[in-house]
């Protein structure tokens, strides 16, 4: 079975797999690998590990070397000039008068080119930018436009609940997520309740929806009347799909008790079947819900 080894680059918190050939490899090493880009240099995210050959998607590369001390002084210089060439090309940006974010910039590992990412709401001229650019680097400059999802990784930051942004931690891809997500955990459907630092629908909706659409399946509908094994009545109040539990509203005389019952022991769920519908569509989501989905 052909060995692989994982390699992580900068601000990229997904794990690319080469061919780990027969160089030794430590946890965090540098390394010198050619991609779609170019000449990159990474770091050892997994150290070389067998795998089965039907797992592996399209043609490993090969690790071109291991890091050598000028690499790594190449890198380190790169990072001493990242806060200088960020404060220009604001400056430059600003001078422009063009509606644009700066969000990154980067030099690629052979020197030949710095990368500078924005954001924008739309479209944006920067012919002339670029020569200006090109004018105080002495650099080929390339300019990339990136969504909003693509700033936070970048950037990264605290997410509602207190740990970094999923984005930039760990997920290697994006997940589809939508408002019926949301919904089906019972969650509010206030923007800033859902919305991650992007602005767009929390990556975190799709992670436990999986459990809550199964559980929906078998409670009862909000409203329904049902009975209890032990021969109670009651209206559904409210429902707990983690703890599977029905709250009841009981008439009791002329007041009302309520009681949370487990889901097993609700004789009658009264729920209909419910008709299945894209919560994404035009005319089924609130009108200050849908940039979350842009």
């Amino acid at each position: 079975m052909p060995k692989v080894v994982g390699i992580k680059f900068r601000k990229n918190p997904k794990t690319y797999y080469f061919e780990a050939g027969e160089h030794e490899y430590t946890l965090g090493g540098g390394v010198v690998v050619e991609t779609a880009r170019g000449t990159e240099y990474g770091n050892v995210a997994m150290l070389p590990t067998e795998v089965e050959k039907d797992k592996i998607v399209g043609t490993l590369k090969p690790i071109l070397r291991l890091a050598t001390e000028e690499d790594t002084a190449k890198v380190e210089k790169f990072e001493s000039k990242y806060e200088s060439t960020m404060r220009t090309c604001a400056e430059l940006i600003e001078k422009s008068g063009l509606a644009m974010k700066l969000v990154d910039v980067e030099y690629t590992f052979d020197e030949s080119k710095l990368i500078v990412n924005f954001s924008a709401e739309g479209r944006v001229d920067f012919r002339e930018l670029v020569k200006k650019l090109a004018s105080a680097f002495r650099i080929r400059i390339e300019l990339r436009q990136i969504g909003a999802r693509d700033e936070c990784k970048m950037i990264g930051g605290l997410g509602p609940c207190g740990r970094v942004c999923c984005c930039n931690d760990y997920l290697n891809d994006y997940t589809h997520v939508s408002i019926k997500m949301a919904k089906n955990q019972n969650l509010s459907l206030s923007p800033t309740k859902i919305s991650g630092l992007c602005g767009r629908l929390m990556c975190c909706l799709e992670y436990e929806n999986a459990h809550y659409a199964e559980t929906n399946k078998k409670m009862p509908k909000m409203g329904a009347t049902v009975k209890t094994t032990d021969g109670r009545e009651g209206t559904v109040a409210g429902l707990n799909q983690l703890k599977e539990t029905v709250r009841l509203k009981i008439p009791d005389k002329d007041m009302f008790s309520f009681a949370d019952v487990p889901l097993n022991d609700i004789v009658f769920k009264g729920r209909k079947p419910q008709e299945e519908k894209d919560d994404d569509g035009d005319g089924l989501v609130p009108e200050e819900l849908k940039t979350l989905l842009e």
